[in-house]
């Protein structure tokens, strides 16, 4: 066998397909990689899946899938060796290299990183540790770019319609013991009312026009907030409690951890501008259902301010992947 390289005469992702079909995307997907990226202040190595696609000619046969995990891996290696850099302009940077190199008209990148963050329980101040999802999308074209960052955080919703039922019936059973009705509103609002519980996990996106910096561990808390309360993995008997009590004190729909994360948003950035994009999204495990539940609402920040300000609502909410490709 020759030790020399073979020299092909035909490129066969540049031949005409048999079908001419433009395609929205073509790419690589589940790219495992480890990358280096500022968070929290700091820098950190995360382990991380990369997706980057391109749009296809109509008569282009196929993408060539062996430059997306060179671009992917000399974006990575830059920051690697460079400064550590947020993981949505990574995304940015990677989506830029594709549309040059693959001569697409579009491209995009999504990393999806997993990353440990030391808490303290409540109470008892013990260290545990809690993972969080880091999400960095952008979409490219010659000559512009957009990106988002977001999160996922895991927690817990308590169900307001059980509770509303079981209330119910203690205020009726209270009343046939002979309590006052001042005694039974004293008590139900003394003692934490059962209800049924959900594990949940919520995830908030953040796209700003200019591409201004939005912290991720700002997100974070804005999500966890959302929910009925913040879950630890370590749980001493005294955390336990404060969990429980709270989560029972702050019951709240699938719908209602949505609409709180938009509500975060809106209050912990007054500055973003009305074109900024938005998507939080709920998902509750259900406990005494066979099924789950979700809730999402993504949009322009503007159309959710005026929103929550008593104004019109938009009949039509933007997506993630029109808002990155460009002013509506």
């Amino acid at each position: 066998m020759s030790s020399h390289p073979l020299e092909f005469s035909e490129d066969l992702q540049d031949t005409s397909p048999a079908t001419r079909i433009g395609l929205s995307g073509a790419g690589v997907t589940r790219s495992a990689k480890a990358i280096r990226l500022a968070f929290g202040g700091g820098e950190h190595y995360m382990d991380a899946t990369v997706e980057c696609v391109v749009d296809l000619d109509p008569d282009q046969k196929g993408v060539h899938m062996s430059r997306f995990e060179e671009e992917v891996n000399e974006a990575i290696d830059t920051v690697l060796i460079g400064e550590a850099v947020a993981i949505e302009a990574l995304a940015e940077h990677i989506a830029q290299r594709v549309v040059e190199r693959q001569g697409a008209v579009r491209g995009m990148a999504t990393i999806r990183a997993r990353y440990p963050v030391e808490k303290r329980t409540p109470v008892t101040d013990v260290a545990t540790q809690e993972m969080y999802g880091l999400i960095g999308m952008a979409a490219a074209r010659v000559g512009s770019s957009r990106r988002a960052v977001g999160v996922s955080a895991q927690g817990m919703n308590a169900c307001p319609c059980a509770q509303g039922l079981v209330r119910e019936q203690a205020e009726a059973a209270l009343a046939a013991d002979g309590f006052s009705p001042d005694e039974i509103a004293r008590i139900v609002a003394r003692v934490p009312i059962a209800t049924h519980n959900q594990r949940a996990r919520g995830t908030l996106m953040v796209g700003t026009p200019d591409g201004a910096d939005v912290p991720a561990d700002a997100l974070i808390e804005i999500v966890e907030d959302g929910m009925s309360s913040e879950i630890y993995e370590l749980l001493k008997r005294p955390d336990e409690l404060y969990v429980v009590d709270k989560a029972h004190r702050r019951p709240r729909f699938v719908e209602d951890s949505v609409r709180e994360m938009i509500a975060g948003v809106i209050a912990r950035f007054p500055a973003l501008p009305d074109g900024s994009f938005v998507s939080a999204h709920q998902e509750n495990y259900e406990t005494i259902h066979t099924h789950d539940v979700e809730a999402v609402r993504h949009g322009l920040l503007g159309e959710m301010r005026a929103e929550v300000a008593g104004g019109a609502h938009a009949h039509r909410h933007l997506t993630l992947p029109e808002w990155l490709d460009g002013p509506s």
